[in-house]
C-alpha cells in the first residue's frame, strides 16, 4: 500500500486537532519546498496548483449558465 493511500485511511480516525497538527505539517512542507506557492499566510499556503484549480470551477460554472 503507498504512503498517501496510508494516510488518507487514517485521516478518518483523527480528533480535529490532530487534524489541524496534521494540515500544518503538510502547509510546512510547501513553505520548506517553496515551489508554487502563491500565498502563504496564517490561514496556509495557496498553490499555483490550486488558483488553477479554483479558476476551472469558475469557468465551469459561468459555462453552465451560459
Amino acid at each position: 500500500m503507498s504512503t498517501v493511500v496510508e494516510i488518507e485511511s487514517a485521516l478518518p480516525a483523527l480528533t480535529t486537532e490532530e487534524l489541524r497538527r496534521v494540515e500544518e505539517a503538510v502547509h510546512q512542507q510547501y513553505r520548506q519546498r517553496q515551489g508554487g506557492i502563491v500565498c502563504d499566510d496564517s490561514y496556509g499556503v495557496v498553490t499555483e496548483t490550486d488558483l488553477i484549480a479554483s479558476a476551472e470551477q469558475a469557468f465551469l460554472a459561468y459555462e453552465k449558465e451560459e
